[in-house]
């Protein structure tokens, strides 16, 4: 969606949607406020009538919902309407499949008890693969009846509106849920109250109109996220005039809310359901102006700190050393400075992880004190530096807990609240194309040295026109690790896709004997690093929680009825070089060492919790099973080496894809030279996660803006 109508200064510069998109805005604003004549209804009534008997099946007795099964139809059409491309498609053709194996009208006119016999016995229980894919489905059906929004009155309403109208939110009251606005806040500097600040929001002007893209340019800065927004603000401030190019749509604050189906559908790439080609990991990524970087945590990490890294880690710039690809260390450590300089990164406040943060930290430390093992002992635990901001600041972090999802109150200092900000304010400055797709680079005449040089790129709008922009001085890609090499490929490039790594993540909630009400905080506040893995608390809104909480029926239902009892944290483990683009998708397959790290790593949260006082823990596997606080650690141990045979047995994800594109000196064993300049031409960079040659272990976000950024500040990086 456009800038609203108040940012519109210059109607000759201003972002003034074509047609097509003007279209686009009124169904998603039908979506958004439930009238359905103006939204798309992605489901046929066919299908339709087989999610409302699976809203039957996977909850419990209809007449024990808050929200009838048809409301819970009614929000997948919204969520799935509002989500471009085949997934909506995509979807309908699993639930069928799922529909046909469950025993097509034998099971669907049967009653629930039958029902719900046959999905434990063929989807739960299953131990075929296809099956076991099939069984994710209940995440979606969990989404739209905890997912659920009540519309608000008035043909535009603000946030405060939005949430007014869902203070009797039959789905939240019933699990005891405040959204922020209704939230008791004391209004001191120490407890914010909530209130919304645009005072960072990018300017209209700063967006080219689609039926006015530039016919040439020097630079087109492909992906808006965490290495394409710090190479446009250094590309921008050295005098080039810079074209950002972005796949996704900009929404500033003032449209960013609280409505989580609304937002997963508007900002992530699939509407958050982006999986593997086997469907065994799911992997988040931002399909929005500034990427990621506006549906993370914030989380800002370097590859080694003195009080962050354990020191039995993997030294990730040896090995990236030993691959072929030496990084000055020094030269990485001043790119970090300038990144965090610009963001503000420092140790968060105490105050945004009060109650699910601190219960970890605690749980770990009365863990740790019993524990012989040295990797235990030499772990580092402690608070995360994100780019929040200090308390004291008009944007301090207010800890609404819905940062995955993006900041609805402009608090966060993600790509285009900070280094787009800048480029779209510098001397020259840079201009941003939202809802375009990258096609393929041009080439033209080699150079003396024989290199291909870009001369121009193809975009494509989403309503298929395509444009041919020209390029006199250089193309920075930086689309993320799966689109950068997809673009790259199609260009021409070869070698790409290759060895890719990811941080692959599984949560673990647990029951507490008392309220901690985990939601009203930063999601994610506090870590541990354990050397081989890492532990992290986190904690999520009702719908996406919903999610992560395992379980089938009535034990689902209950788990989340007792939402502000749940405290939920989850491990992060390292899956080095796994993987590979297939079919412009991500194939990637664990091995037997991946899982064992995994079942150590959940045995491990899974103590910890009990340690911290919890008195059951819930394992994110397929089949949803209960550990309860009796349990011995050798019990414990016991249980995951026998419950985790394949991927398929739990629920993983990943947001930090990386590698795809490597550096390596050798053009023969890497996309990409040291300067990040791709082999063999004279003016295309990749400056995102895709160029690191090996899994880093933590979160990718800060490593990609320095990578970015040690390669753009102040050179000349094209004639």
């Amino acid at each position: 969606p456009p800038p609203p109508p108040h940012c519109r200064r210059n109607p000759a510069q201003a972002y003034n949607p074509s047609p097509f998109q003007r279209g686009s805005k009124a169904r998603r604003r039908g979506a958004r406020q439930g009238d359905r004549s103006m939204q798309e209804k992605p489901f046929n009534p066919f299908i339709a009538a087989i999610w409302r008997r699976l809203a039957e099946t996977m909850l419990v007795e209809p007449s024990r919902m808050a929200i009838t099964p048809q409301q819970v139809v009614d929000n997948l059409q919204t969520m799935f309407g509002n989500i471009r491309g085949q997934t909506p498609f995509n979807t309908g053709l699993s639930v069928f499949a799922a529909w046909v194996v469950l025993g097509g009208p034998v099971w669907h006119f049967a009653p629930r008890s039958f029902r719900v016999w046959r999905v434990q016995r063929r989807l739960r229980n299953s131990r075929v693969d296809l099956f076991q894919d099939m069984a994710r489905i209940r995440g979606i059906v969990y989404a739209g009846y905890y997912g659920h929004w009540e519309p608000a009155a008035g043909p535009n309403p603000d946030q405060q509106a939005e949430e007014d109208a869902n203070r009797n939110n039959p789905v939240l009251s019933a699990i005891g849920y405040t959204l922020p606005h209704h939230r008791s806040r004391a209004g001191t500097p120490d407890d914010p109250a909530i209130a919304e600040y645009t005072g960072n929001d990018l300017p209209a002007s700063a967006f080219v109109h689609p039926d006015a893209i530039p016919d040439t340019v020097e630079v087109v800065v492909i992906g808006s996220g965490a290495g394409g927004a710090v190479a446009a603000a250094n590309l921008a401030a050295q005098g080039y005039e810079v074209l950002v190019v972005e796949a996704g749509p900009y929404l500033p604050s003032s449209q960013i809310t609280t409505h989580e189906k609304w937002m997963s559908s508007s900002l992530f790439k699939d509407g958050a359901i982006q999986t593997t080609r086997d469907r065994d990991i799911i992997v988040f990524q931002g399909r929005t102006v500034g990427g990621s970087t506006v549906i993370n945590n914030g989380i800002c990490l370097r590859l080694a700190a003195e009080d962050e890294t354990h020191p039995d880690a993997n030294d990730v710039l040896a090995t990236w050393k030993g691959l072929g690809a030496e990084i000055s260390a020094k030269a990485l450590s001043d790119a970090y400075k300038r990144v965090e300089d610009v963001l503000g990164v420092h140790e968060i406040d105490r105050r945004l992880g009060r109650n699910n943060g601190t219960r970890l930290l605690k749980g770990w430390d009365a863990y740790k004190a019993a524990s012989a093992d040295p990797m235990d002992q030499r772990a580092v635990s402690g608070w995360f530096r994100k780019n929040w901001g200090s308390k004291c600041e008009p944007n301090a972090c207010i800890s609404c807990g819905y940062c995955n999802t993006g900041c609805p109150f402009g608090r966060k200092r993600a790509m285009p609240e900070s280094f787009l900000g800048l480029a779209v304010k510098a001397k020259r400055p840079a201009r941003i194309l939202a809802e375009a797709e990258v096609a393929e680079i041009g080439w033209g005449a080699r150079d003396g040295d024989g290199r291909r040089v870009a001369t121009s790129v193809k975009v494509v709008l989403p309503d298929y026109r395509g444009k041919t922009i020209r390029v006199t001085k250089g193309v920075v890609v930086a689309a993320g690790t799966i689109a950068s090499s997809n673009i790259l490929s199609a260009s021409g490039i070869r070698g790409t896709g290759r060895d890719i790594s990811l941080n692959i993540a599984c949560p673990v909630p647990a029951l507490m004997p008392e309220d901690v009400i985990a939601w009203d905080e930063d999601q994610m506040a506090t870590f541990i690093d354990r050397g081989d893995f890492l532990i992290e608390s986190h904690f999520q809104p009702p719908m996406s929680m919903a999610s992560l909480v395992p379980g089938w029926f009535e034990d689902h239902f209950t788990r989340m009825h007792h939402y502000n009892r749940l405290a939920s944290a989850g491990v992060l483990f390292p899956a080095d070089r796994r993987g590979h683009i297939k079919g412009g998708k991500l194939d990637l397959k664990l091995k037997e060492a991946d899982l064992a790290v995994l079942r150590r790593a959940l045995a491990l949260l899974s103590k910890t919790h009990f340690a911290g006082g919890a008195e059951e823990v819930y394992p994110a596997l397929l089949k949803g099973e209960t550990l309860h606080k009796a349990m011995t650690h050798a019990e414990i141990d016991a249980y995951f080496e026998s419950a985790i045979a394949e991927p398929d047995d739990v629920v993983l994800s990943s947001s930090h894809p990386h590698g795809g594109n490597a550096i390596n000196a050798d053009p023969a064993k890497g996309v990409v030279d040291l300067d990040q300049r791709v082999h063999g031409t004279a003016n295309v960079l990749v400056c995102d996660a895709s160029v690191m040659p090996s899994c880093i272990r933590v979160n990718a976000q800060l490593t990609t803006m320095a990578m970015a950024d040690r390669v753009t500040y102040a050179r000349r990086v094209f004639g």
